[in-house]
């Protein structure tokens, strides 16, 4: 089933791999389930179903003009449970903008068939930073995202993934073909969904989404992410989540699935409950009620 159609006829590309019980992957702007793929081959190992799609506009998904907002795309998530038949003791793990789905779904559609959720380096639950949202991202910032789209697209990638992947003047956790693949993915996404996706990740309000979180919960956030700043997401969703398990990962970047990848596969195979050592990495962990 290399695709599904969604209520409104969009094309959504999905790797379903092994068998056993679903944990749904929804990866970030402006990547493709194929960012995902470390962790859906260790869970597929480890006797689990890892499901990953496309998000519409991105990858190998259809590039509609329009459902780019966050109640379309949890409708699109809803679409995938049905119809890859994931409809009960699923996991949802969302990495940054696909934190925003897990939330929505969550809210919209009353988390049916959820038993568990990850948030990875999430925007949940408010990236734009306010007077009752002191530690987000000013407007001004946001806008220039935009911006740098529209003015080179190309180019702006290059900067971007830098601080994405952590790579400074001293440190790169990540080769340069490791960014040269992240760039290339992204030049699979329509110009159209990587402009609306921003606007919707960057302002979209998620805090009245919190109180549907009624299943255990995994947040995990670097202390170092310069992409979704960890006081303003991690930290505030841990805090807002009845019983979230935060685990902080001291100094990683916002593409901590890859700079962190091994630590980070553990630690959900873990919360999942196989994890190889039985315990968290070694990161700070809070279990916040």
């Amino acid at each position: 089933m290399p695709y599904i159609k969604t209520r409104d006829g969009t094309d959504l590309y999905v790797k379903d791999w092994g068998s056993g019980r679903p944990v749904v992957l929804i990866h970030g702007w402006p990547l493709s389930a194929d960012s995902w793929d470390a962790q859906a081959m260790a869970l597929a190992e480890a006797g689990f179903r890892a499901i990953a799609y496309d998000r519409r506009g991105f990858g190998r998904s259809g590039q509609p003009w329009t459902g780019y907002d966050y109640d379309t795309l949890s409708d699109d998530l809803a679409d995938v449970l049905e119809q890859t038949g994931a409809t009960s003791d699923a996991t949802l793990v969302g990495f940054s903008m696909g934190g925003g789905e897990v939330a929505r779904y969550m809210s919209r559609h009353e988390g049916k068939g959820v038993v568990a959720a990850g948030l990875i380096a999430s925007v949940v639950p408010y990236m734009l930073k306010t007077e009752d949202n002191p530690h987000g991202v000013p407007e001004e910032t946001l806008q220039s995202i935009g911006d740098g789209i529209r003015k080179d697209r190309f180019g702006f990638w290059t900067s971007f993934f830098k601080d994405f992947f952590g790579v400074g003047m001293i440190s790169s956790p990540v080769s340069d073909e490791t960014i040269d693949w992240a760039r290339h993915t992204t030049m699979l996404a329509g110009l159209k969904p990587i402009l609306e996706c921003a606007k919707s990740f960057g302002h979209t309000d998620f805090r009245g989404d919190l109180p549907a979180f009624r299943v255990p919960t995994l947040v995990v956030h670097g202390t170092a992410d310069k992409t979704v700043p960890i006081d303003a997401t991690g930290r505030a969703a841990a805090k807002g989540i009845a019983g979230a398990q935060l685990v902080e990962y001291d100094g990683a970047p916002h593409g901590l699935t890859v700079t962190e990848s091994d630590r980070f596969t553990n630690d959900l195979l873990t919360f999942l409950g196989r994890g190889r050592d039985g315990a968290v990495s070694n990161g700070r962990e809070d279990a916040v009620r």
